[in-house]
């Protein structure tokens, strides 16, 4: 499953679960120095302005990466310059309950994806969800993307660094039943999914 197939899905979903959502591709940043690119960049209103940071990872991403090391290096670097970039600037707002941006690192729920967070699953459980832009509250998402098939708004995400860790019983049970996510899962060795010891 390619990148651009899977930012089709996430477009059409804010697209649906929104009112006007500000949706970019490919946004460039370019702050200290230090340029790149995200794949989706969705500015939404919920009245507050919540920014979603979003990088796509499919098959060829994944086989082209040296390991989950360069992954979240590319996924850190967007989060830590990606706000300093003025055009994307975040401003403390008074009266904030909710998170000002949201920074997702999101897997296509392929065999190649599944195995490579199976055996990687110690550092991509490691990324705390809790984050901030100055003194702006954020959330860090490593998630499996599911709901590729149906209705755009039911697109959603089985993380792997929330309360559920990838193989546990509370991570299986989040996998949708008859899903691409729950049929990958199946096709990845048992020994795998299971252990606790990836690396």
């Amino acid at each position: 499953m390619r990148e651009d197939e899977l930012a089709t899905r996430v477009v059409d979903h804010y697209s649906t679960v929104h009112d006007d959502p500000d949706i970019r591709l490919e946004e460039p940043y370019d702050a200290a120095e230090r340029r790149g690119v995200v794949d989706v960049y969705v500015r939404v209103r919920t009245p507050e302005r919540v920014d979603h940071v979003i990088e796509l990872k499919g098959d060829a991403a994944v086989r082209r990466a040296t390991g989950a090391n360069e992954v979240l290096r590319q996924y850190r670097r967007m989060e830590r310059y990606f706000h300093a970039d003025e055009s994307h600037a975040l401003r403390p707002k008074l009266g904030r309950t909710e998170p000002g941006a949201r920074f997702l690192l999101c897997f296509a729920p392929t065999p190649t994806c599944v195995y490579h967070v199976a055996t990687h699953r110690s550092l991509y459980g490691s990324v705390d969800p809790a984050a901030r832009v100055e003194d702006v509250p954020a959330v860090r998402t490593v998630a499996f993307l599911t709901g590729l098939d149906g209705d755009p708004a039911d697109l959603g995400m089985v993380s792997v660094n929330g309360d559920a860790p990838f193989g546990s019983e509370a991570f299986l049970r989040a996998v949708p039943d008859g899903s691409r996510l729950a049929e990958s899962i199946r096709r990845v060795d048992d020994d795998v999914i299971e252990s606790e010891n990836g690396v």
